[in-house]
């Protein structure tokens, strides 16, 4: 029997387009994206990176207004693991995101730690584990972060675990919880990306459920990422070889983790992102609609 999944909105995002630039040839160009996006029946949206939804308030809420159309999120990337001098650089960045993201009456931010790798090259940039000088530098970072958006903003940071960063693992993903106050930071949960680092996401869900405020709904192929794991595949090649999939191909599985988020009885996003940078222009809503049929076809 299928469940309804009443507290979740589901919506998509230019990831699912294969955009991962505010400005790049290899993409789809925006009006072209909101207008697949819409066609392919989802209602919510996330601005993707600064820069590649027009940015100008009064502009981007016509686009999106007219295509039935509304935002969810705003999302940055930040390396606040390097301490207290990267900040200014940082929140120049944050502010204008977060303005944009407030102006089109979205309450998130999503947060994502920098790549130790170059995301054009893969090209190894950092250590991929952090010192504990690191570790207490991104905690705090963190927290002043969300602080500073909920208070002056009225936003709330959810950080994104993500492949090749130093927040991927369960273990990384739960000492990162253990360090910083759940009333100021808390977690997008990211299906595909948790799974591609080893990690369970229905067990998240049933023993983080207070700090999970956000859901990506993604999948991997468990063959491409088997190859990926035996060759040490840098993400951005493992995504060009498709280690990313559309559901129900690939794991997790999602039913079971739409209703562990469904038991924790509040409103949360849900939005699909499907990593395929750079993917032909014509492949995306074909993958799109039946990702969201999938989806209806699961309750949401």
């Amino acid at each position: 029997m299928t469940v309804t999944l009443d507290r979740l909105r589901v919506g998509s995002a230019p990831d699912s387009w294969g955009v991962w630039f505010p400005d790049d040839p290899q993409q789809v160009p925006w009006q072209r994206f909101l207008d697949e996006v819409a066609a392919s029946g989802y209602e919510w949206i996330e601005l993707g990176p600064y820069g590649y939804l027009p940015v100008d308030p009064g502009r981007l809420a016509d686009e999106v207004g007219r295509r039935g159309l509304r935002v969810s999120a705003g999302t940055v990337f930040t390396a606040l693991h390097r301490g207290p001098a990267v900040w200014e650089e940082t929140w120049a960045h944050v502010r204008r995101v977060a303005e944009l993201t407030r102006a089109m009456g979205a309450e998130h931010v999503v947060v994502i730690p920098s790549f130790w790798r170059d995301d054009r090259t893969a090209r190894e940039i950092e250590p991929p584990e952090l010192t504990p000088g690191q570790w207490r530098h991104l905690a705090s970072g963190m927290e002043r972060l969300g602080r500073e958006l909920r208070d002056g903003y009225g936003l709330d940071i959810v950080v994104h675990p993500h492949a090749d960063t130093h927040i991927d693992t369960e273990e990384h993903v739960e000492r990162f919880l253990d360090a910083t106050d759940p009333d100021l930071v808390g977690l997008c949960l990211d299906t595909g990306h948790y799974a591609y680092c080893g990690g369970d996401s229905v067990k998240l869900i049933e023993t983080y459920g207070e700090r999970i405020g956000y859901l990506h709904l993604k999948q991997v192929d468990p063959e491409v990422l088997a190859d990926v794991r035996a060759h040490g595949t840098p993400f951005g090649p493992a995504v060009r070889q498709g280690v990313m999939c559309e559901p129900p191909r690939g794991v997790p599985a999602l039913e079971p983790v739409l209703a562990a988020a469904q038991k924790l009885g509040i409103d949360m996003f849900a939005i699909v992102e499907q990593d395929m940078y750079p993917c032909p222009p014509e492949q995306p809503m074909p993958i799109a609609l039946r990702t969201r049929r999938y989806l209806r076809g699961c309750g949401a």
